[in-house]
């Protein structure tokens, strides 16, 4: 059971011993930041220092809607948030979930709209693209030259293309963060090429293999989810499936997706929607400034959700395989916090 050197310090002098959390429970003393703070004042994404050693990351999707670029706007406190935080290297990633603009983007709209409210969180910008918003083959296609600088009033690059070099739409990549291993993922090869889709699972097999044989925790960023509840508009990634279970294979200690316009945290799962000690807790963070939208289904595995509420998530991973999360509301109220434990 991880916990913070700020917590431990503080409890240490009021002469108590720390409470443990129950492994992917709600923690019952977070608090809300306030969501009433003026735009150009975001709330703030931490409450104590991390722990030494600690990896900590932000992460969020479906962030810019057409045309805006109002920093009152739920997209504008998102990304400023998210930026001080960047500037203040509070965070060592900002993992985009994919959807960066909407509703069709090309390298117009991320240099006027998206750059506005979120190019400050370029510096720590690791990303994967989303079908149809992000990139869609023979219509819009700008995304990776944008991420890699070359598009026309904006030569700033991600984090991961100012590491690697061009990275083109739909290919895999993998980073270690500390003791962690991170696998990204298109989920666009589903919908528009299923052989690319394939070759990226066994290339996924490959990656998490390795990373396993080396002492890493692992974890999965892709955009569109397997463990959810359904919408009006979506339901789940069945077609990922294949990629679920190569990450139960590997036994993924973490995946991170967006799509569906709300907020969405399962229990350790299976690639059988089972609830087990050492499954996958798949959060679905697509709350960065899209319109939200409810909930259609309850799937018994998903153990907290909210429809109400823009913002984003902060995790803090711990070398043991433990992590803390918390969603940091920025326009409503609704949040969200806990600790998963260390693998046995």
């Amino acid at each position: 059971m991880a916990t913070s050197a700020a917590a431990l310090l503080v409890l240490s002098l009021a002469g108590c011993t720390p409470t443990p959390v129950p492994p992917d429970q709600p923690s019952p003393t977070t608090q809300a930041p306030s969501a009433t703070a003026p735009a150009s004042s975001p709330p703030s994404a931490t409450d104590s220092e991390p722990a030494a050693g600690a990896v900590q990351i932000a992460a969020v999707g479906d962030m810019n809607g057409p045309k805006t670029s109002k920093r009152s706007s739920p997209s504008g406190r998102n990304g400023a948030a998210i930026t001080q935080l960047v500037q203040d290297d509070e965070i060592d990633a900002f993992l985009g979930l994919g959807d960066f603009q909407y509703d069709t983007a090309y390298c117009a709209d991320y240099v006027k709209y998206w750059t506005k409210l979120w190019g400050g969180t370029m510096p720590k910008l690791y990303w994967v693209s989303a079908p149809n918003h992000d990139w869609e083959p023979d219509r819009n296609e700008d995304l990776d030259n944008f991420m890699n600088g070359q598009c026309p009033g904006s030569t700033a690059k991600a984090a991961i293309n100012d590491q690697r070099g061009f990275l083109a739409n739909g290919k895999p990549y993998s980073k270690d963060f500390g003791n962690w291993h991170f696998a990204f993922l298109s989920s666009a090869h589903w919908r528009y090429d299923p052989q690319a889709a394939q070759a990226s699972t066994k290339w996924l097999d490959k990656d998490l293999a390795a990373a396993q044989a080396a002492g890493k925790h692992l974890a999965v960023v892709y955009h569109k989810p397997y463990f959810t509840s359904n919408t009006d508009s979506h339901e789940r990634a069945a077609d990922h499936k294949p990629w679920i279970d190569v990450m139960w294979k590997h036994r993924v200690r973490l995946t991170l997706s967006a799509s569906q316009h709300n907020y969405e945290r399962s229990c350790p799962i299976s690639n059988t929607d089972k609830c087990v000690k050492d499954g996958m807790t798949a959060f679905q963070v697509s709350t960065g400034g899209i319109g939200l939208r409810s909930f259609t289904s309850k799937p018994s595995y998903i153990k907290k959700r909210f429809s109400d509420t823009h913002g984003f998530l902060r995790m803090t991973l711990h070398d043991d395989g433990s992590f803390d999360w918390k969603f940091i509301p920025t326009s409503g109220t609704s949040t969200d916090a806990g600790t998963r434990s260390a693998p046995l």
